[in-house]
């Protein structure tokens, strides 16, 4: 029995690693600011901006290489996206640490020359843009855009059986870029930078070989308030601490047994595996924006060496012994915070599990977005992928941090 594997291109897990680990040695927008700036170079309060991108697929499946109803490669898309900005003040230290940074809303379109198979893709998302380095009205800043994908036209096995790269007609978008953005006249802002793009359901539905692309991008920028009073305050010197992470983690995988002899909507639907856990992650927060550690995990995959039966035409999952799918593995963590948000990267290590044929790797990378509200309560959403290009599952988390030492 083969399992449909789910490839994504490795570049993007690249890029996003390089914007977030040369961020915090930047140095901050306030010792840059030009001391003779007029109230009228002063960010807006709010804006709206409109954008453009037209550039290339990476060619990482066989539909996007040309395996399709068209017979031909799939290399060129084109976007449409209009969002609304807001400026952040300076009213808590982050916003200040980095750099002032907008942020907002935004409506995203995706043309893939393909509506046939593919549709016409809409993203709904959120975004943050900082500053790396500015002179006066001309800044060069990164920007991370995160939110949700719907009207594709996903894989079915029957109608559009060519489109292995979307096997859910909702997916993950992800955008990560960088570019140069100028002030002029009183109201207008223009910018032009490049960037690389990602759509993938994180293989809650195969098959899900995702799609990548990387292209240039232009935005217009019209200011529609006053200018923003930007509070700058005396940040005070950093306090080290220790903290305890405890996180509960569960999620879904599906997994497709395509040599099976049943209904090929049956084949294709595939079985769905349970993933759970608990991990406990020992901290220490060095400065506002880095916080390192280690951690050990005790999970449950499901998936594990996991076996199926026909039983009148439908799928049977055949029980195992739950101790042969346990897992414990050990990670180094890093934690880029900002205010009550934190972006996790945590390379893994299986130290235990029962060896089987056809296993994941013994090393794994996990990537994900963690939210701490209530002072102590945490929750957040990860990508566990291997290989740093393949999705294994997505981690829904919940957990109670406890802090010491903080002043």
């Amino acid at each position: 029995m083969n399992q449909i594997k789910n490839k994504k291109n490795g570049s993007f897990l690249y890029f996003f690693l390089f914007i977030f680990i040369i961020q915090p040695g930047v140095k901050d927008l306030m010792a840059q600011e030009n001391k003779k700036s007029s109230k009228s170079h002063l960010p807006p309060k709010y804006a709206i901006g409109l954008l453009y991108e037209n550039g290339t697929v990476f060619q990482t499946n066989t539909f996007v290489k040309g395996i399709n109803k068209e017979m031909e490669p799939i290399k060129n898309y084109q976007a449409f996206s209009g969002r609304i900005i807001f400026q952040t003040t300076g009213e808590k230290y982050w916003q200040q640490i980095f750099g002032f940074p907008t942020w907002g809303f935004g409506l995203h379109i995706s043309d893939f020359y393909n509506p046939e198979e593919m549709g016409v893709p809409i993203a709904i998302y959120m975004f943050l843009n900082a500053p790396f380095h500015s002179w006066n009205n001309l800044s060069f800043n990164y920007e991370i855009d995160f939110g949700l994908t719907a009207n594709w036209k996903k894989f079915n096995p029957v109608s559009n059986q060519f489109n292995v790269a979307i096997g859910a007609g909702e997916t993950v978008y992800i955008h990560v870029g960088a570019g140069l953005y100028y002030k002029f006249l009183k109201s207008w802002e223009a910018g032009a930078g490049i960037g690389l793009t990602h759509f993938s359901n994180g293989a809650l539905k195969k098959p899900n070989f995702g799609l990548n692309t990387f292209s240039p991008r232009i935005e217009i920028k019209y200011n529609v308030s006053n200018p923003a009073k930007l509070k700058k305050q005396i940040i005070p010197a950093f306090h080290q601490f220790n903290s305890l992470d405890i996180t509960f983690l569960a999620g879904l995988k599906n997994v497709i047994y395509d040599s099976l002899k049943v209904n090929i909507k049956t084949r294709y639907k595939g079985v769905y595996f349970p993933v759970f856990g608990i991990s406990s992650t020992f901290s220490r927060q060095l400065t506002y924006k880095s916080k390192v550690g280690i951690g050990i995990s005790f999970s449950y995959d499901g998936s594990v060496n996991a076996r199926v039966s026909v039983e009148k035409g439908k799928l049977d999952i055949i029980d195992l012994p739950m101790r042969e799918q346990y897992r414990i593995s050990i990670f180094p963590s890093y934690e880029l915070t900002m205010g009550q948000f934190s972006l996790l990267l945590q390379p893994g290590f299986y130290i235990f599990r029962k060896q089987f044929p056809k296993q994941v790797p013994i090393s794994y990378q996990r990537i994900g977005l963690k939210y701490t509200f209530a002072k102590n309560i945490t929750a957040g959403i990860s990508l566990r992928a291997y290989k740093f290009h393949i999705s294994d599952f997505i981690e829904w988390r919940i957990g109670y941090q406890i802090n010491w030492n903080k002043n």
